[in-house]
């Protein structure tokens, strides 16, 4: 697999988690690190998105309102793969995606009802019924320009079936693995493909 940059470096970074999940993020955590040690002039935000998909769509768009849309980027997981998708193809902006939701209305409607953050158990939240109905308008017919995006897949996925990722991203940049997991356990061993997808190779 080659990787081909993206036009401009971004200047502003923005990462959105997976269902259940937080900014606590394994994967959040590890490239904030990465960026604040070796380019910590990138603005990063990583919002604690909330249960509901528009109210989620409503607080990034907020977040990124005044961001300039020619040096942004956008890393989704799961969930916020499929968030980042909607980011991507509203502001034009690349976009990296970490095994991506591709119908999360038809996958999460068996958890509609009580639901417990990943990172806290302590913590509470009812997925309601009318979320399913907020995916579903979120839900886009195709990608357009898929050279802004960048894939990384994993057959070894036990959530989402990596068939339909590959088959939704056709046309990206993908990085497909024999084994992986849905979280990426590995996920600093594909770092470096991100960065420079991103065009994010350290200054000095």
């Amino acid at each position: 697999m080659s990787v081909t940059p993206t036009a401009l470096p971004p200047t502003h970074l923005l990462y959105l988690h997976g269902f259940r999940s937080s900014p606590k993020s394994f994967k959040a955590q590890r490239l904030h690190a990465w960026l604040r040690h070796h380019r910590p002039d990138v603005h990063w935000a990583c919002p604690q998105l909330p249960p509901s998909p528009a109210d989620a769509i409503a607080l990034v768009e907020r977040h990124i309102a005044a961001w300039p849309r020619a040096s942004m980027a956008v890393v989704g997981s799961s969930l916020g793969g499929f968030y980042a998708t909607w980011v991507a193809e509203r502001t034009g902006c690349p976009a990296v995606l970490l095994n991506p939701a591709v119908n999360p209305a038809r996958d999460l409607a068996q958890h509609i009802g009580e639901q417990t953050g990943f990172h806290d158990p302590d913590e509470h939240f009812f997925f309601r019924v009318e979320y399913i109905e907020e995916l579903q308008r979120l839900t886009l017919p195709a990608i357009t320009q898929p050279a802004r995006y960048f894939a990384v897949i994993a057959k070894g996925d036990e959530v989402l079936d990596w068939r339909e990722m590959v088959a939704r991203y056709r046309g990206a940049t993908v990085k497909l693995l024999e084994g992986g997991d849905h979280a990426l356990s590995d996920f600093d061993d594909h770092l470096a493909d991100l960065v420079r997808f991103l065009h994010l190779e350290p200054t000095a």
